[in-house]
């Protein structure tokens, strides 16, 4: 009967290779979408899992027929999980208007766990569960996209120079396509030329946190705001 404590060195290298291969489709799809964990990250993270639960099952062998010593295999794999949760907090942004990096998070504290997996040598689990995960990221993303998400938040940010009528006309602009404004700021300036005897001008800095069905075109009504008199910046985000 083999040696449940006893893990050979070609072993312990094809669970090595077989987590950089696994994290690495995911980080692969990661970094097609340009998050920020990639590649690179999801693979190490990956192998470091894969390591360290080797490490945890295997690594004290030599203890364990020692009097008042008890092995417990899962003992490293615990702090993975958790320790895991501070790269993946690393990875979420809050820009302002919305949350992201929240699914890149996710996907890097599940490929520690396929990691894990892989260096216990459950290896039908982990391949499933890579597949699982791809599926996951590529398939359901699109379908999410395009069934599911009504709407997405942008944020206009307009520069101006002080018209009648000016936010009148942007808001004739908004309503008629149906848009829906979460949040609206505007800043006045007041600027005179040097040694001039002209009344200063007053400028406007608007920003827009605004509503828009995935099936329109933001650019569009960027263009139609850029038309209008007294709109010298146009910023879409």
């Amino acid at each position: 009967m083999q040696d449940p404590w006893y893990i050979d060195n070609v072993h312990i290298l094809l669970r090595l290779l077989l987590s950089m291969l696994l994290g690495g489709l995911v980080g692969l799809e990661r970094e097609r979408s340009n998050h920020a964990a990639g590649l690179r990250t999801h693979i190490l993270v990956c192998m470091g899992s894969a390591l360290i639960i080797m490490l945890s099952i295997y690594g004290f062998s030599e203890f364990v027929h020692e009097v008042n010593i008890r092995i417990d295999p899962a003992r490293l794999a615990s702090a993975v999980i958790t320790g895991i949760g501070f790269l993946g907090a690393g990875t979420i942004l809050f820009t302002g208007k919305s949350i992201t990096g929240l699914t890149t998070a996710a996907s890097v504290w599940v490929v520690a766990a396929v990691g894990l997996s892989v260096g216990a040598g459950f290896y039908f689990a982990s391949v499933a569960a890579t597949l699982l995960i791809l599926l996951t990221l590529v398939v359901f993303n699109k379908l999410e996209q395009r069934y599911i998400k009504g709407s997405k938040l942008h944020l206009f940010t307009f520069h101006a120079v002080s018209v009648p009528g000016l936010l009148e006309s942007i808001s004739e602009l908004v309503q008629a396509e149906g848009i829906a404004v979460k949040k609206l700021i505007i800043n006045e300036r007041s600027a005179a030329a040097p040694f001039e005897l002209e009344p200063p001008s007053t400028t406007l800095e608007i920003s827009m946190h605004v509503l828009i069905k995935h099936s329109f075109d933001p650019l569009q009504l960027a263009s139609q705001i850029r038309k209008l008199e007294g709109i010298t910046l146009v910023s879409l985000d």
